[in-house]
């Protein structure tokens, strides 16, 4: 018996009589279950292999996340030292130091 016959037959079980709890939940993990999967096969995702390739896509997307953050890093250390360097001149022509190098 597939997952949509067993649903089928306790949604009809369950229009026969009075549902009761346990009834219910299993309908509703028997229907979450089937949705599951159809969404899944439907991403691609149902084969044996998906789970290396989800793993694989976030190791990917987590080296991708680490390089931005050191490429921001990067940038703005070298935004730093450039202006670290702009005032270090400034500082050198306000103090008069090119005229001693003459």
């Amino acid at each position: 018996m597939d997952e949509e016959e067993a649903l089928a037959r306790l949604i009809a079980l369950a229009g026969t009589s009075a549902p009761d709890a346990a009834l219910l939940r299993a309908v509703v993990e028997e229907a979450s279950e089937l949705g599951a999967r159809r969404a899944l096969a439907r991403l691609g995702l149902a084969d044996a292999a998906a789970r290396d390739d989800i793993v694989d896509l976030r190791q990917l997307l987590g080296a991708w996340r680490d390089a931005k953050t050191s490429a921001w890093k990067a940038a703005v250390d070298w935004a730093v030292r450039g202006m670290l360097a702009l005032l270090v001149v400034g500082l050198a022509v306000k103090l008069g130091l090119p005229g001693l190098l003459r």
